[in-house]
This record gives C-alpha cells, sequence and structure tokens, in this order.
C-alpha cells in the first residue's frame, strides 16, 4: 500500500491538461497531492489566435505561455506519452535524451491528449498537404507563404506561376475559414513588395464538405460569413471534399481538379494511437465517460477530457471540442479528483455554451451570444475582447494588445522564420572511451562504421565481457532495431570513430521500400541469431564468422 500524496498524472498540455493542473493546483495541497503533467513542448497554446500567426498580427512566442508559470505546482515532463496501461495503472512516456523508456505510476490519470490530423484513404495528403493544428503548422504555412511568393516572383512559366498563387483550404469550420481569412490578407498585403507580382492575382478556395461555412454558427451567420470571403474573392466550394492530392494539384471528391501549390488540411481528425488502442469502452470513436467526466469502468481512477472524449452534457448534449467547453471540463475534472483524494460531493458536467465567436480578418467577425447575434466590425471587436480577456497571464495580453496596436500602424513582417530541417540520417564522432549505447537502452538506430573501431561489451557478473571488435564498414545496432528489443550489448569507441546513424524510422522505411536492403538485414540478423554464443547474443551485428569485413554486410553498404 503506498503512503504519502496521491499521483495524479495530467496527459497532455492543451487547454483541458493545463486548466486541470491549474485548478487541482488550488484545490489540493502538496502533502495530499503531486500533480504531473505531460506534454510534448514546456508551453501552453492559445488555440484560438494561431491563425493571426501567420499574418504576423501576433508574434510568434506571444499566443503561447510557458506552463511551468502557469502551473508552478505542476511537475512537467516533456516527453511523448507512447502506453498507456489502465489496468496496472502506469504510463509509459518516450526515451529522452539517453533511449531509456520512463514508466509513470499514477492513482488518479487524466487523459486530454486531445485529436491528431487524420489522411487515412486519402493518397498523397500526407506527403503535399500542410495539417494546422499547432503553433508549429503555423510557422511552417508562413513560410511556406512567402517561399512560394518569392518563387512566383521569379518564375517565368504563367502555368506553374498561377498554382504557386494558388491556396486551399480543405474544411469550411472555424480553423478553415480563420486560416484562409488571415492567409488572404497577408498574400494581399506583402504582394505589394514584389515588383512582377503587384498586378497578378492570387487565388483563394475553401472546400467544405456541407452545405454552407461555419455549420458550428446559426445560418444568417454563415451566409454573411460567406459573402464577406467571397467579396474578398475567395472562393467557397460547397457539399464536395478533399479525396486526394499530388505536388501540382489538389483532388476533390467530384472529380474537379485545382492546379495549386499550398493545400492546407484543416480536417479530418482521429484520435492519437496511444489512446485507440486502449482497451475501454468508446463511442463515436472517443474515449466514453459518464456525467462526472470517469472513464466508463474505471470510474474514481480515469477521467478523459476534451477532443479526444465523447461527453454529453447533463441535458443530453453533445459537448463540441471548444476551448470554453475544455477548461470547464477541466473544472469538473479537478472538483472530481479532489473529491477522490480527500472525500466530498462529485460535480456533473452540465455547460451548455456560451457563445461561438468566428474571425474573418481585416475587421470583420460572425459572434453568436445566446440568441444575440453579431456580425462586422462589432463582431470582430467582440472578438478581440473576449480573447485578450481570456488570455491567462498579464504579460501576454500587453504583448498581444501592442501586436495588434503595432499591426494596424505599419506592414506586416516578410521575413522567414526558417528552421532547417536535416534528414534523420546523419554522422556521429566519438572519441576513445565513448560510449554509443548502454546495455539496455532501446534500439532508435542502426550504426555504419565510416573510421576508427569499437567494442561490444557485456555486463557478466559486475564484469564487462568483451563480445567484439567491429571496424571500418561493419555495422551494428540493427539486432534490437529489428526485433524491437532492447540493446544486449555495450558499444565502446576504442579509437577515434566515425559513423554514419540510420535512426529506426529511415532504417524501416528503407527495408519496407527497397526489398533488397531488408533481406540482407533480416538475414543475416537471423543468421547471428542462430550462430550460437557468444555471437548469438550480441546485439551490434557482427558479422557470424567474427568481425571480418568480407562479409555480405559490407558488400551491402559498397554497393
Amino acid at each position: 500500500m503506498r503512503t504519502g500524496p496521491k499521483q495524479v498524472l495530467i496527459l497532455g498540455g492543451g487547454f483541458a491538461g493545463v486548466y486541470t493542473a491549474r485548478c487541482l493546483e488550488k484545490l489540493l495541497r502538496s502533502e495530499e497531492a503531486s500533480i504531473t503533467l505531460i506534454n510534448r513542448e514546456n508551453y501552453w497554446v492559445y488555440q484560438p489566435m494561431v491563425p493571426e500567426v501567420i499574418s504576423g498580427s501576433i508574434g510568434l512566442t506571444n499566443v503561447v505561455s510557458p506552463i511551468r508559470r502557469l502551473c508552478p505546482r505542476t511537475n512537467l515532463i516533456m516527453r511523448e506519452v507512447e502506453d498507456i496501461d489502465l489496468k496496472r495503472q502506469i504510463v509509459t512516456i518516450s526515451p529522452g535524451f539517453r533511449p531509456r523508456q520512463l514508466e509513470l505510476k499514477y492513482d488518479h490519470l487524466v487523459i486530454a491528449l486531445g485529436n491528431i490530423t487524420n489522411f487515412h484513404g486519402m493518397p498523397g495528403m500526407i506527403e503535399n498537404a500542410m495539417p494546422f493544428r499547432t503553433l508549429a503548422d503555423a510557422i511552417a504555412l508562413r513560410n511556406h507563404l512567402i517561399h512560394a511568393l518569392e518563387e512566383a516572383d521569379v518564375e517565368e512559366d504563367p502555368e506553374l506561376r498561377r498554382r504557386l498563387l494558388t491556396f486551399v483550404v480543405g474544411g469550411g469550420g472555424f480553423s478553415g475559414v480563420e486560416v484562409m481569412a488571415e492567409l488572404n490578407d497577408f498574400v494581399r498585403s506583402v504582394k505589394r513588395n514584389y515588383l512582377r507580382l503587384r498586378h497578378e492575382p492570387h487565388r483563394c478556395v475553401i472546400v467544405q464538405a456541407g452545405e454552407r461555412i461555419l455549420p458550428e454558427m446559426s445560418e444568417p451567420l454563415a451566409m454573411f460569413a460567406q459573402r464577406i470571403l467571397r467579396k474578398r474573392g475567395i472562393d467557397i466550394i460547397l457539399n464536395d471534399r478533399l479525396k486526394a492530392a499530388t505536388s501540382e494539384r489538389a483532388i476533390l471528391q467530384s472529380g474537379t481538379e485545382i492546379p495549386c501549390k499550398t493545400l492546407i488540411s484543416t480536417v479530418p481528425s482521429a484520435l492519437p494511437q496511444v489512446v485507440q488502442k486502449l482497451d475501454c469502452a468508446k463511442e463515436r470513436s472517443k474515449l466514453l465517460v459518464n456525467a462526472h467526466l470517469e472513464l466508463k469502468d474505471y470510474e474514481g481512477k480515469v477521467w478523459a477530457l476534451g477532443d479526444c472524449a465523447c461527453i454529453t452534457t447533463a441535458a443530453g448534449t453533445m459537448v463540441p471540442p471548444t476551448a470554453q467547453h475544455a477548461t470547464r471540463e477541466a473544472i469538473t475534472a479537478a472538483i472530481n479528483i479532489a473529491a477522490a483524494v480527500r472525500g466530498g460531493n462529485q460535480a456533473e458536467f452540465g455547460f451548455e455554451g456560451l457563445g461561438t465567436l468566428g474571425s474573418l480578418g481585416h475587421g470583420a467577425a460572425v459572434a453568436q451570444i445566446g440568441s444575440v447575434t453579431v456580425s462586422g466590425l462589432l463582431a470582430w471587436l467582440l472578438w478581440r475582447g473576449v480573447y485578450l480577456m481570456k488570455m491567462p497571464s498579464l504579460n501576454r495580453k500587453i504583448r498581444i494588445a501592442a501586436d495588434w496596436l503595432l499591426h494596424l500602424l505599419f506592414p506586416p513582417e516578410l521575413a522567414q522564420t526558417k528552421v532547417a530541417v536535416e534528414s534523420g540520417i546523419r554522422n556521429q564522432h566519438f572519441e576513445p572511451g565513448d560510449i554509443v549505447f548502454q546495455e539496455g537502452d532501446l534500439g532508435d538506430s542502426v550504426y555504419v562504421i565510416e573510421e576508427g573501431e569499437c567494442q561490444a561489451l557485456r555486463e557478466r557478473k559486475g564484469q564487462r565481457e568483451l563480445l567484439a571488435t567491429l571496424g571500418h564498414g561493419e555495422y551494428f545496432g540493427e539486432m534490437a532495431v529489428l526485433s524491437d528489443r532492447t540493446r544486449n550489448a555495450t558499444i565502446r569507441a576504442c579509437t577515434a570513430m566515425n559513423v554514419l546513424v540510420i535512426p529506426k524510422a529511415d532504417f524501416d522505411k528503407l527495408r519496407h521500400s527497397v526489398p533488397l536492403f531488408g533481406h540482407v538485414f533480416s538475414e543475416l540478423a537471423q543468421r547471428r541469431a542462430e550462430a550460437g554464443p557468444p555471437h548469438s547474443s550480441a546485439d551490434p551485428g557482427m558479422p557470424a564468422g567474427g568481425s571480418g569485413g568480407n562479409s555480405s554486410h559490407a558488400v551491402l553498404f559498397r554497393r
């Protein structure tokens, strides 16, 4: 029986996760509960304002807040969630700098991992469509837009120039409309800086599966939004959807093809893989919870919030995936977790929503507060006022207000904030005595020796046993990668050594895409496994007959 503070584990750093942590800090003392939050980033993103990053009306870092400042009593772990064991009450998170997984035991768990973009069954979308869900997506899109304009300015081929100046957004909900509104404003504003594009038309297209855009709002407001966007030159294609894509065009369900070099998708979405594989009750492909937001069959132990949960209010209304609902869900969950820790009455989730707001950019918006509808400039001022007020820190409120003022006075910035993305396959240098990886580490890469030598060692009764010495042209590490097991030997450089590092994801792509590559490695791995001790169990991947350089793996890399 574990004593001491209860371990509360929160998965996800969106509205639901961060606000749950903030509420728990107020409700529970440190001696009652230890709160830990797992998130890929160390910041929380104010999602409604992310589209404004595209046009530069808000600075990149001003739509984010450090989680450690928002939740000072919460332990933050910046890792990926890899597995959730509901029966054993253990969450496994990804390795950090050292390739070792970490298992965290919990007493109470909050699952708030949101959704991910899902292009399953849509050929070419993964390779050619840009998702828009995160701050990184917004930065990547802004950089891509500037690059497309730079290329269009020097392009002689009129057909290619038209493709470069055509921008397509799949999805006409809030995200799609706000992204397109900001994109159109940005392109229209900065085009005047390009000598050859000043009088060149650009084309913006929204593709919406329904009969109108903004299905979340009343029909009069949606129709107002359609009129405003069309007046600004944005094409709206209704009752159609994206079906596939190539690097040259977007292909719709109806068979229509739109030549373009920029395709953005705000739909569809799905549960993260770690949530999909949970063996628990689901409804509408989401985690099924009761009125207390407890996961079915795990009441008092597990709560699910936000986009990944199927939530119904006390009045029987399905809860939409919006920030205002997520923050109220967090309050309800925090009250119920506090009740589970120290006893007390539970709360039911009954929030029906205060209204909806949607920006159309360029001084226009639509708003619906209860039965009152507002559109145009007044709605735009209301949109900005409400979201600025809801920003959780005074620091960020002042910065955003200053950004908005400067944006009115000066033209948008045109500089790219480029981040070079290198290939996963890379070179690495080791000095004598350096450890490449340790016995027990996860198999995350395969290594090819370009220069130098290393030793394969294994712990035996407190002593390190030498298994083999490997040199130029040889490789090691593939056994653990192929078998998804941990390393069963330590590799130590015995001279200055240069190696080629092939990460597991790239290695898997190569062996699945190039059958000969995969066949040779699988065949050799099998031979080594059958070779007998000590080489049969040595992960480093030396040839079955020793460490000579004439084995078939050396031939593979020389070809």
